[in-house]
């Protein structure tokens, strides 16, 4: 039988004109023959890091195909694994739906959900508040330029969710098996196929468009249904109001996103279970990109084959954390504001990753006893500082900023002359940020600077803009749910992904959808008009 397995742990160490993945290649095949006495076919890089701490070094696993190697022999070696394919389990119930699912929201965890359902003849039905793609660019461009602001089409809602107007990062720290699952997919949609092995894998805005188009279209072809521009809402036990039509379910995926506010209050009207959660706040730091890789890969900086460098850093002082979050190099700092009367930051960057200036949130970690800890008083700390901004930025959604130095020294004014802030092409106004946040989230802004500048050079060059504020770092509220994957006290009501609080990026919010459509598989069969 063959088998698909890997050998990790190999480096090569960086040389300049050097090709790195053949050399990994021709390695892992050496130590495969060593260890099994077999030659390894159709090897190809499965996974692929720089380690920069002493000099600099691509770490790899490559995979490779063999036959009859048993667990007891990939034992042996520390570097060998066998690796089942990556499936999903598909299992189905045998009672039918009365009604096609229902889904509230097209980000990843809607997507994906829908994928699966759809591909399992389940013909979705799809609601969007926001608007396709297309109608989305156009909206964000128009915000970017003119500060109109379309509070039903923008950064956070539409067709993708918040990835699309991101840097398409799919970095994540769970250890499900579905991720390999849910990368192969994106792939098939369009997405790099660099995204199956490279340690940080990004897509970048310009080419998720495409993957979150091609989404919607697989879908349609299998039966499935999205309609755009439609807010659910009203939502009872067997129904919903879709603009004015009232939508029958036995089966609903609330996967909103984590800017869904009114559907919040809504469900806590309603008398579902809804706690808050730890968020974080903060600002968006940039530096020019070409200090981030020198202070990276020193005299090797912009070499083609290290890419743009990217970091993570954190600092804590007893609960409270301080952490850069969705580094995003060559990017742009956008407005992704989806009230009136608010600024909120985030990041995006496209696939070439091609700009002049580095961004990413430094955020402040928020605890329940910060707000009061009931999830209404969790979105009005949130809201208030949004508007704390607005005000500050003079009412047009210009953006206060201060600059590293003056906030490290309580003062504010001096004009960002070095590195030229990109929130909505430099409209910012130079103010002081200890008057927008809480004070113990200014108090761990300047400890963790100086904690990042230690670091790594350079992070708190005075002259490195911050904008405000950042927000929508995660869902402040999680919707309780039981092991059925429903609501407390609400069967058929699915909650999911990041705005339901079980996920924390485009790739967890992805396995909850696919997690939660095999829950309503397993207990339910598809509706007889659809099998």
């Amino acid at each position: 039988m063959i088998q698909r397995i890997e050998w990790n742990g190999i480096r090569v160490p960086h040389r300049p004109g050097v090709d790195a993945d053949a050399e990994a290649i021709a390695a892992a095949r050496r130590e495969i023959r060593r260890a099994t006495g077999q030659t390894p076919r159709n090897l190809r890089i499965a996974k692929k890091s720089i380690d920069a701490r002493r000099g600099i070094a691509f770490v790899y696993t490559v995979s490779a195909e063999a036959e009859g190697i048993s667990e007891d022999a990939a034992k042996k070696h520390a570097s060998l694994r066998i690796c089942p394919e990556p499936m999903v389990e598909r299992t189905r119930g045998t009672e039918p739906l009365k009604h096609r699912p229902v889904i509230v929201g097209f980000g990843p965890a809607g997507m994906f959900a829908g994928l699966l359902l759809a591909e399992e003849g389940y013909a979705p039905l799809i609601l969007e508040r926001g608007g396709t793609v297309d109608e989305r660019t156009a909206a964000v461009e128009r915000f970017i330029r003119d500060g109109i602001l379309d509070e039903r089409t923008n950064i956070q809602f539409g067709a993708g969710g918040a990835g699309t107007f991101s840097d398409g990062k799919l970095t994540t720290r769970i250890g499900d098996p579905l991720v390999a699952w849910v990368m192969r997919t994106l792939a098939d949609l369009g997405a790099p196929e660099d995204i199956l092995y490279k340690s940080k894998p990004h897509i970048g805005t310009d080419i998720l468009r495409e993957v979150v188009k091609n989404a919607d279209a697989r879908i349609r072809s299998m039966g499935g249904e999205i309609r755009y521009n439609t807010r659910a809402s009203r939502i009872t036990s067997s129904t919903l109001d879709a603009e004015g039509e009232t939508v029958p379910f036995d089966a609903l995926v609330l996967a909103t996103g984590h800017s869904a506010r009114d559907t919040v209050a809504e469900l806590i009207d309603g008398g579902y279970s809804v706690a808050a959660k730890p968020f974080s706040v903060g600002v968006r730091a940039e530096h020019l990109q070409r200090d981030i890789d020198e202070a990276l890969f020193h005299e090797h900086a912009g070499d083609p084959a290290l890419g743009r460098g990217e970091y993570q850093l954190s600092y804590r002082r007893g609960e409270r954390g301080c952490y850069t979050f969705c580094m995003c190099p060559g990017g742009t700092v956008v407005p992704s504001a989806s009230e009136a009367g608010g600024v909120v930051t985030n990041g995006m960057s496209v696939r070439a990753r091609d700009g002049r200036n580095a961004n990413a949130a430094v955020c402040v970690s928020v605890l329940p006893t910060d707000f009061g800890g009931s999830p209404r008083e969790a979105v009005a700390f949130q809201r208030e500082l949004e508007r704390a901004a607005f005000r500050a930025g003079g009412g047009d959604y210009t953006a206060p900023c201060q600059t590293v130095g003056d906030l490290l020294a309580g003062r504010y004014g001096t004009e960002c002359t070095k590195i030229r802030p990109t929130y909505r092409d430099g409209r910012v106004a130079m103010r002081d940020l200890s008057t927008i946040l809480p004070p113990f989230v200014t108090e761990m802004l300047r400890e963790g600077l100086a904690d990042f500048g230690r670091k790594l050079h350079g992070y708190d060059d005075p002259a490195v803009p911050l904008t405000g504020v950042e927000t929508r770092t995660s869902s402040p509220v999680r919707i309780l749910r039981g092991e059925d994957g429903c609501a407390v006290g609400h069967p058929g009501i699915y909650p999911c992904g990041e705005g339901a609080g079980y996920a924390g990026g485009i790739v967890s919010a992805a396995v909850d959808g696919v997690r939660t459509a095999q829950k309503i598989m397993k207990n339910r069969a598809p509706a007889k008009d659809n099998a």
